[in-house]
């Protein structure tokens, strides 16, 4: 048994999970792969709000689970008025398999459980958590995990806990691939808003300190061996509220990985509006990579400094540089209270007005 309020902020395990992500990771990665339960046995989803990239982290293993036999069981809120689920999800756990229930708002779903059954064993997340990008890694949330040794002799039962779930008087919708289906009018375009939940959705501004590897192509002259490969800034594997929808599949290497195209304004070069890609790492290092391609030998950075990222709308983004021996430097890096691995390498989150009120007293000026 393990209770985590999330980020980062309390745990009553040493070393436990840091938000509602790592208890999902431990009860459908760790659990079954240790287990032997990939292929066997249901991998259960209650959430009112959910979007695409709540769920990034998880589909491959819930696609290879389903191909070896095993199976997913979701129930999701939908609203007519209200962006609760998208059509992205729905559609990306369709695709992948999933037995996918959708209950109209009116009915107040608002539950939020996670788990996993395989004849006797089972697992529950209970969570204030929603099965979203915020809900998983950035929101304050607590939860609640409960292992087999936990439920031995509790009586929870997931199928139970399913079937009367459908049996309620409520508004239910069996969600089918078929475009023309009455349940999709419940279900948001995250292409076309924000991406949103129940909690505040206000733009940010990721800081994040540079290492050596983030760098080393801005450093690097032309046509020397330091510059060749792609520029990329690596950032967290709690990244994924800071982007929108992770819908690009890779369409080559046999690691699967997941994209967004973004406008970047690089503010340091004076250039608007560059199409750059991010990528989060699935079945690799679980990073995400932001490209950055226009910085490569601008020499503008190096490591030690720290980027500025500021999300201005739902694809509309702006990057600035923030040397090491500056003023804003040591104002900004305040707020990189997070790390990223064992090197020191660091990074968190502003809200827009106040980092626009920091530029404004540091007195910025573009490098």
């Amino acid at each position: 048994m393990e209770f985590t309020l999330q980020p980062n902020i309390y745990t009553t395990r040493k070393g436990g999970a840091s938000n509602l992500l790592s208890h999902l990771e431990h009860i459908w990665i760790d659990d079954l792969t240790s287990n032997r339960f990939v292929g066997k046995g249901s991998m259960y989803i209650l959430s009112g709000f959910s979007n695409f990239n709540g769920g990034v982290r998880f589909y491959p293993w819930i696609q290879d689970h389903i191909k070896r036999g095993g199976k997913c069981k979701i129930i999701l809120g939908g609203s007519s008025s209200q962006n609760m689920s998208s059509r992205q999800i729905v559609n990306k756990l369709l695709d992948i398999g999933c037995d996918v229930g959708i209950v109209n708002r009116k009915a107040i779903f608002h539950a939020k459980c996670y788990g996993f059954k395989y004849q006797d064993f089972s697992s529950l997340v209970v969570s204030s958590g929603n099965f979203t990008s915020k809900g998983m890694t950035q929101n304050i949330e607590a939860s609640m995990l409960l292992d087999y040794n936990d439920l031995k002799g509790f009586s929870f039962d997931w199928d139970e806990m399913f079937k009367t779930i459908k049996k309620q008087k409520i508004d239910y919708y069996q969600a089918t691939p078929n475009p023309s289906a009455p349940f999709w009018k419940l279900l948001f375009d995250e292409e076309k808003g924000r991406i949103q939940d129940d909690k505040d959705d206000s733009f940010q501004t990721l800081l994040i300190t540079l290492s050596n590897s983030d760098t080393a192509r801005i450093q690097a002259q032309p046509g020397t061996k330091e510059g060749k490969g792609t520029q990329y800034f690596w950032l967290s594997k709690d990244s994924y509220d800071f982007f929108p929808a992770l819908t690009i599949p890779n369409k080559r290497g046999y690691k699967r990985t997941f994209s967004t195209l973004i406008s970047m304004d690089y503010i340091d070069l004076g250039l608007k509006g560059v199409e750059e890609r991010v990528t989060f790492e699935a079945e690799n290092n679980l990073d995400f990579r932001l490209g950055t391609g226009r910085l490569k030998y601008s020499s503008i950075a190096k490591a030690g400094d720290l980027a500025a990222i500021t999300r201005r709308d739902e694809h509309e983004y702006e990057l600035r540089i923030f040397h090491a021996d500056t003023l804003l430097f040591k104002t900004l890096l305040s707020y990189a209270i997070n790390f990223i691995g064992h090197q020191g390498k660091r990074y968190g989150y502003i809200d827009n007005a106040s980092f626009y009120k920091e530029l404004k007293k540091g007195g910025y000026k573009s490098l």
